[in-house]
Protein backbone atom coordinates (compact mmCIF):
# COMPACT_ATOMS: atom_id res chain seq x y z
CA UNK A 1 0.00 0.00 0.00
CA UNK A 2 2.51 2.50 0.96
CA UNK A 3 5.39 3.26 -2.26
CA UNK A 4 8.82 3.02 -1.25
CA UNK A 5 10.49 4.04 -4.90
CA UNK A 6 13.06 6.44 -3.95
CA UNK A 7 12.62 9.68 -5.33
CA UNK A 8 15.42 9.58 -7.34
CA UNK A 9 12.83 7.73 -9.84
CA UNK A 10 9.69 8.95 -8.48
CA UNK A 11 8.72 12.83 -8.57
CA UNK A 12 6.72 11.92 -5.49
CA UNK A 13 4.59 15.39 -5.19
CA UNK A 14 3.62 14.77 -8.20
CA UNK A 15 2.55 11.58 -7.74
CA UNK A 16 0.53 12.25 -4.19
CA UNK A 17 -1.45 15.83 -6.62
CA UNK A 18 -2.67 13.05 -9.13
CA UNK A 19 -3.77 10.51 -6.81
CA UNK A 20 -5.35 13.05 -5.00
CA UNK A 21 -7.19 14.00 -8.10
CA UNK A 22 -8.14 10.60 -8.93
CA UNK A 23 -9.62 10.51 -5.10
CA UNK A 24 -11.92 13.25 -6.06
CA UNK A 25 -13.14 11.44 -9.40
CA UNK A 26 -13.46 8.31 -7.50
CA UNK A 27 -14.84 9.00 -3.82
CA UNK A 28 -15.56 5.47 -3.28
CA UNK A 29 -11.88 4.74 -3.33
CA UNK A 30 -10.80 8.06 -1.57
CA UNK A 31 -9.22 6.35 1.72
CA UNK A 32 -7.10 3.59 0.10
CA UNK A 33 -5.73 6.52 -3.01
CA UNK A 34 -5.09 9.32 -0.17
CA UNK A 35 -3.58 7.01 2.19
CA UNK A 36 -1.36 6.72 -0.74
CA UNK A 37 -0.91 10.10 -1.87
CA UNK A 38 0.02 10.66 1.67
CA UNK A 39 2.87 8.41 1.73
CA UNK A 40 3.88 9.71 -1.28
CA UNK A 41 4.69 12.95 0.68
CA UNK A 42 6.07 12.00 2.90
CA UNK A 43 8.84 9.98 1.13
CA UNK A 44 8.81 13.40 -0.41
CA UNK A 45 9.71 15.40 3.12
CA UNK A 46 6.25 17.14 3.20
CA UNK A 47 5.23 15.53 6.51
CA UNK A 48 2.79 17.85 7.73
CA UNK A 49 0.84 17.86 4.02
CA UNK A 50 0.92 13.89 4.82
CA UNK A 51 -0.67 14.67 8.47
CA UNK A 52 -3.40 17.35 6.50
CA UNK A 53 -4.36 14.57 4.19
CA UNK A 54 -4.69 12.23 6.86
CA UNK A 55 -7.25 14.73 9.32
CA UNK A 56 -8.62 15.02 5.98
CA UNK A 57 -9.78 10.98 5.50
CA UNK A 58 -10.19 11.08 9.38
CA UNK A 59 -12.73 14.00 9.51
CA UNK A 60 -14.59 12.31 6.71
CA UNK A 61 -18.50 11.93 7.02
CA UNK A 62 -18.08 8.64 5.41
CA UNK A 63 -17.12 6.32 7.73
CA UNK A 64 -13.99 4.57 6.78
CA UNK A 65 -13.18 1.04 5.62
CA UNK A 66 -9.57 1.45 8.13
CA UNK A 67 -9.96 4.17 10.75
CA UNK A 68 -7.36 2.47 13.32
CA UNK A 69 -5.08 2.14 9.95
CA UNK A 70 -5.07 5.96 9.01
CA UNK A 71 -4.47 7.28 13.32
CA UNK A 72 -1.73 4.75 12.98
CA UNK A 73 -0.09 5.99 9.82
CA UNK A 74 -1.22 9.85 11.32
CA UNK A 75 0.99 9.15 14.67
CA UNK A 76 4.18 7.48 13.22
CA UNK A 77 4.01 10.60 10.55
CA UNK A 78 3.42 13.39 13.69
CA UNK A 79 5.97 11.88 15.79
CA UNK A 80 8.73 11.84 12.54
CA UNK A 81 8.35 15.77 12.21
CA UNK A 82 8.42 16.41 16.36
CA UNK A 83 4.81 16.02 17.45
CA UNK A 84 5.70 13.16 20.29
CA UNK A 85 3.02 14.24 22.58
CA UNK A 86 -0.01 13.71 19.76
CA UNK A 87 1.55 10.92 18.72
CA UNK A 88 1.73 8.87 21.75
CA UNK A 89 -1.77 10.16 22.42
CA UNK A 90 -3.19 8.85 19.20
CA UNK A 91 -1.07 5.28 19.68
CA UNK A 92 -2.22 5.01 22.87
CA UNK A 93 -6.05 5.30 21.35
CA UNK A 94 -5.46 2.65 18.84
CA UNK A 95 -3.78 0.49 21.65
CA UNK A 96 -6.91 0.67 23.51
CA UNK A 97 -9.40 0.27 20.36
CA UNK A 98 -7.63 -3.36 20.59
CA UNK A 99 -8.19 -3.40 16.46
CA UNK A 100 -8.37 -6.71 14.37
CA UNK A 101 -6.50 -5.67 11.95
CA UNK A 102 -2.80 -6.15 13.10
CA UNK A 103 -1.59 -3.59 10.28
CA UNK A 104 -2.85 -0.48 12.90
CA UNK A 105 -0.54 -2.60 15.30
CA UNK A 106 2.79 -2.86 13.43
CA UNK A 107 2.45 0.57 12.55
CA UNK A 108 2.51 2.10 16.22
CA UNK A 109 4.41 -0.47 17.83
CA UNK A 110 7.71 -0.13 14.63
CA UNK A 111 7.00 3.49 15.47
CA UNK A 112 7.84 2.83 19.19
CA UNK A 113 10.57 1.07 18.67
CA UNK A 114 11.91 3.42 16.11
CA UNK A 115 12.21 6.15 18.96
CA UNK A 116 13.81 3.73 21.26
CA UNK A 117 10.70 2.97 22.71
CA UNK A 118 11.60 -0.72 23.06
CA UNK A 119 9.70 -1.91 25.93
CA UNK A 120 6.62 0.15 24.72
CA UNK A 121 7.39 -1.64 21.26
CA UNK A 122 7.65 -5.06 23.13
CA UNK A 123 4.21 -4.76 24.49
CA UNK A 124 2.30 -3.80 22.01
CA UNK A 125 3.65 -5.98 19.48
CA UNK A 126 2.77 -8.80 22.85
CA UNK A 127 -0.79 -7.01 22.79
CA UNK A 128 -1.55 -7.83 19.11
CA UNK A 129 -0.20 -11.34 19.06
CA UNK A 130 -2.55 -12.10 22.36
CA UNK A 131 -5.59 -10.32 20.38
CA UNK A 132 -4.90 -12.07 17.01
CA UNK A 133 -3.40 -15.45 17.35
CA UNK A 134 -5.62 -18.29 18.72
CA UNK A 135 -3.45 -21.04 21.00
CA UNK A 136 -2.30 -23.47 18.06
CA UNK A 137 -3.51 -21.67 15.43
CA UNK A 138 -1.34 -21.33 12.29
CA UNK A 139 -0.95 -17.80 11.73
CA UNK A 140 -2.54 -16.06 9.18
CA UNK A 141 0.19 -14.63 6.61
CA UNK A 142 -1.07 -10.84 7.31
CA UNK A 143 -0.45 -11.32 11.02
CA UNK A 144 3.34 -12.42 10.24
CA UNK A 145 4.84 -9.18 10.79
CA UNK A 146 3.58 -9.14 14.56
CA UNK A 147 5.35 -12.13 15.14
CA UNK A 148 8.30 -11.09 13.10
CA UNK A 149 8.79 -7.70 15.03
CA UNK A 150 8.26 -9.04 18.44
CA UNK A 151 10.97 -11.51 17.99
CA UNK A 152 13.26 -7.97 16.70
CA UNK A 153 12.10 -6.40 19.54
CA UNK A 154 12.50 -9.14 22.20
CA UNK A 155 16.32 -10.21 20.57
CA UNK A 156 17.02 -6.27 20.87
CA UNK A 157 16.15 -6.45 25.09
CA UNK A 158 18.12 -9.47 25.18
CA UNK A 159 15.33 -11.62 26.72
CA UNK A 160 15.08 -15.27 26.39
CA UNK A 161 12.72 -16.92 23.64
CA UNK A 162 8.80 -17.66 24.27
CA UNK A 163 6.27 -19.95 22.33
CA UNK A 164 5.47 -16.89 20.12
CA UNK A 165 9.23 -16.18 19.14
CA UNK A 166 9.91 -20.53 18.47
CA UNK A 167 6.55 -19.58 16.55
CA UNK A 168 7.69 -16.62 14.68
CA UNK A 169 11.51 -18.88 13.77
CA UNK A 170 9.39 -21.48 12.15
CA UNK A 171 7.70 -19.57 9.80
CA UNK A 172 10.99 -17.66 9.07
CA UNK A 173 12.01 -19.79 6.04
CA UNK A 174 15.13 -17.94 4.53
CA UNK A 175 18.55 -18.88 4.84
CA UNK A 176 19.66 -16.83 7.52
CA UNK A 177 18.04 -17.20 10.87
CA UNK A 178 16.05 -14.67 12.31
CA UNK A 179 18.47 -14.84 15.86
CA UNK A 180 21.12 -13.37 13.21
CA UNK A 181 18.64 -11.56 11.25
CA UNK A 182 17.76 -9.65 14.16
CA UNK A 183 20.92 -9.55 16.31
CA UNK A 184 21.05 -6.69 18.13
CA UNK A 185 24.83 -5.27 16.80
CA UNK A 186 23.40 -5.71 13.02
CA UNK A 187 20.20 -3.81 13.66
CA UNK A 188 21.95 -1.11 15.40
CA UNK A 189 24.74 -0.73 13.11
CA UNK A 190 21.98 0.31 10.79
CA UNK A 191 21.66 3.14 12.28
CA UNK A 192 25.15 3.75 12.74
CA UNK A 193 27.08 7.14 12.23
CA UNK A 194 30.28 5.13 11.40
CA UNK A 195 30.53 4.61 7.49
CA UNK A 196 33.32 1.48 8.60
CA UNK A 197 30.31 0.18 10.48
CA UNK A 198 27.11 0.74 7.59
CA UNK A 199 29.83 -0.67 4.90
CA UNK A 200 30.42 -3.75 6.74
CA UNK A 201 26.49 -4.41 7.14
CA UNK A 202 26.01 -3.40 3.71
CA UNK A 203 28.19 -6.10 2.62
CA UNK A 204 27.36 -8.48 4.68
CA UNK A 205 23.88 -8.14 3.48
CA UNK A 206 24.66 -8.37 -0.04
CA UNK A 207 26.21 -11.75 0.98
CA UNK A 208 23.18 -13.17 2.06
CA UNK A 209 21.07 -11.66 -0.75
CA UNK A 210 22.75 -13.43 -3.18
CA UNK A 211 21.48 -17.42 -1.30
CA UNK A 212 17.82 -15.25 -1.72
CA UNK A 213 18.28 -14.63 -5.86
CA UNK A 214 16.94 -18.19 -6.69
CA UNK A 215 14.04 -17.72 -4.93
CA UNK A 216 13.46 -13.84 -5.70
CA UNK A 217 13.87 -15.02 -9.83
CA UNK A 218 11.06 -17.51 -9.82
CA UNK A 219 8.15 -16.43 -11.66
CA UNK A 220 5.13 -15.30 -9.54
CA UNK A 221 2.79 -17.58 -8.93
CA UNK A 222 -0.33 -18.82 -11.12
CA UNK A 223 -3.05 -17.09 -9.48
CA UNK A 224 -6.37 -17.77 -9.86
CA UNK A 225 -8.96 -14.99 -8.85
CA UNK A 226 -11.55 -15.75 -6.01
CA UNK A 227 -14.55 -13.78 -4.84
CA UNK A 228 -15.95 -14.86 -1.56
CA UNK A 229 -19.45 -14.97 -1.29
CA UNK A 230 -20.04 -11.03 0.12
CA UNK A 231 -17.60 -10.12 -2.45
CA UNK A 232 -19.06 -11.48 -5.43
CA UNK A 233 -21.99 -10.24 -4.51
CA UNK A 234 -21.21 -7.02 -4.48
CA UNK A 235 -19.22 -7.15 -7.36
CA UNK A 236 -22.42 -8.22 -9.63
CA UNK A 237 -24.57 -6.00 -7.89
CA UNK A 238 -22.32 -2.82 -9.26
CA UNK A 239 -21.63 -4.36 -12.54
CA UNK A 240 -24.37 -6.50 -13.48
CA UNK A 241 -22.38 -7.16 -17.31
CA UNK A 242 -20.29 -9.57 -15.31
CA UNK A 243 -22.97 -11.96 -14.30
CA UNK A 244 -21.72 -13.56 -17.88
CA UNK A 245 -18.82 -14.24 -16.39
CA UNK A 246 -19.71 -15.38 -12.90
CA UNK A 247 -23.01 -17.12 -13.41
CA UNK A 248 -22.91 -17.94 -9.64
CA UNK A 249 -20.80 -18.13 -6.80
CA UNK A 250 -21.08 -21.68 -6.79
CA UNK A 251 -19.76 -22.01 -10.15
CA UNK A 252 -17.26 -19.51 -9.52
CA UNK A 253 -15.38 -21.79 -6.72
CA UNK A 254 -15.81 -25.09 -8.98
CA UNK A 255 -14.36 -22.98 -11.88
CA UNK A 256 -11.17 -22.37 -9.74
CA UNK A 257 -10.88 -25.58 -8.55
CA UNK A 258 -11.68 -27.45 -12.05
CA UNK A 259 -8.71 -24.53 -13.43
CA UNK A 260 -6.29 -25.57 -10.88
CA UNK A 261 -6.19 -29.14 -10.99
CA UNK A 262 -6.01 -28.81 -14.87
CA UNK A 263 -2.49 -26.63 -14.75
CA UNK A 264 -1.41 -28.80 -11.75
CA UNK A 265 -2.36 -31.66 -14.36
CA UNK A 266 -0.29 -29.77 -17.15
CA UNK A 267 2.93 -29.34 -14.66
CA UNK A 268 2.08 -25.87 -14.04
CA UNK A 269 4.49 -24.69 -11.55
CA UNK A 270 3.38 -22.13 -8.23
CA UNK A 271 0.14 -22.19 -8.19
CA UNK A 272 -1.84 -19.98 -6.17
CA UNK A 273 -5.06 -18.39 -4.73
CA UNK A 274 -5.60 -14.13 -4.78
CA UNK A 275 -8.68 -13.01 -2.97
CA UNK A 276 -10.37 -10.11 -4.28
CA UNK A 277 -12.16 -7.33 -2.92
CA UNK A 278 -14.61 -4.99 -4.92
CA UNK A 279 -12.85 -1.54 -4.05
CA UNK A 280 -9.21 -2.79 -4.52
CA UNK A 281 -10.76 -3.83 -8.42
CA UNK A 282 -12.21 -0.75 -9.08
CA UNK A 283 -8.89 0.77 -7.96
CA UNK A 284 -6.94 -1.33 -10.27
CA UNK A 285 -9.64 -0.84 -12.95
CA UNK A 286 -9.14 3.45 -12.22
CA UNK A 287 -5.20 2.61 -12.12
CA UNK A 288 -5.73 0.91 -15.82
CA UNK A 289 -8.24 3.72 -16.94
CA UNK A 290 -10.33 1.27 -17.75
CA UNK A 291 -14.09 0.02 -16.31
CA UNK A 292 -14.39 -2.91 -14.22
CA UNK A 293 -16.99 -4.19 -16.83
CA UNK A 294 -14.31 -5.34 -19.05
CA UNK A 295 -13.29 -8.83 -18.02
CA UNK A 296 -9.84 -8.81 -19.56
CA UNK A 297 -8.83 -7.03 -16.20
CA UNK A 298 -9.78 -10.09 -13.96
CA UNK A 299 -6.32 -11.84 -14.86
CA UNK A 300 -4.52 -9.21 -15.11
CA UNK A 301 -6.03 -7.80 -11.12
CA UNK A 302 -4.93 -11.94 -10.14
CA UNK A 303 -1.77 -11.32 -11.47
CA UNK A 304 -0.85 -7.82 -9.64
CA UNK A 305 -2.57 -9.46 -6.20
CA UNK A 306 -0.20 -12.08 -6.90
CA UNK A 307 2.78 -9.93 -7.63
CA UNK A 308 2.54 -7.85 -4.29
CA UNK A 309 2.23 -11.56 -2.35
CA UNK A 310 -1.12 -11.89 -1.98
CA UNK A 311 -1.14 -15.29 -3.35
CA UNK A 312 -1.95 -18.14 -1.33
CA UNK A 313 -0.16 -21.67 -2.19
CA UNK A 314 -2.61 -24.40 -3.77
CA UNK A 315 -3.53 -27.21 -3.08
CA UNK A 316 -3.65 -26.07 0.70
CA UNK A 317 -1.86 -28.69 3.17
CA UNK A 318 -3.37 -31.69 4.30
CA UNK A 319 -5.56 -31.11 6.75
CA UNK A 320 -5.87 -27.08 6.26
CA UNK A 321 -9.04 -25.14 5.65
CA UNK A 322 -10.27 -25.21 1.86
CA UNK A 323 -9.34 -22.10 0.12
CA UNK A 324 -12.95 -21.36 -0.15
CA UNK A 325 -13.35 -19.91 2.99
CA UNK A 326 -16.27 -22.26 4.01
CA UNK A 327 -14.31 -23.28 7.30
CA UNK A 328 -14.08 -26.65 6.13
CA UNK A 329 -11.18 -29.05 5.57
CA UNK A 330 -10.01 -28.85 2.28
CA UNK A 331 -9.88 -32.26 1.66
CA UNK A 332 -13.65 -32.51 2.57
CA UNK A 333 -14.54 -29.67 0.54
CA UNK A 334 -13.24 -28.35 -2.85
CA UNK A 335 -10.16 -31.11 -2.33
CA UNK A 336 -12.87 -33.91 -2.32
CA UNK A 337 -12.23 -36.43 -4.78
Amino acid sequence: MRPDTSAEYVDHNAEAARLERTAGLYPEDAEQLLVQAAAHLELAGDRPRASTLYDRLLASAEPLDHPHLVRALKAANLWEYGHEAEARAIIDGVRAAAPRDPAPWVIVAEALEAHDELEAAHETFTEAAELLLADGEEPPYAVRPVLFGRHRVRRMLGVAHDARDEQADALHTASVPLDELHDPTRVWSLGSDDPAELRAEISRLQAELGSYRQALSRPFPVAVLHWPADEFAELLAAYPSLAEEYPSHERHLATIEEALRELAASGTPNLGIVTGTVPSYEAFAASEASSPTDTTLLPQYATTLASRGRAVAWPPERGAACWCGSGRVYGECHGAD
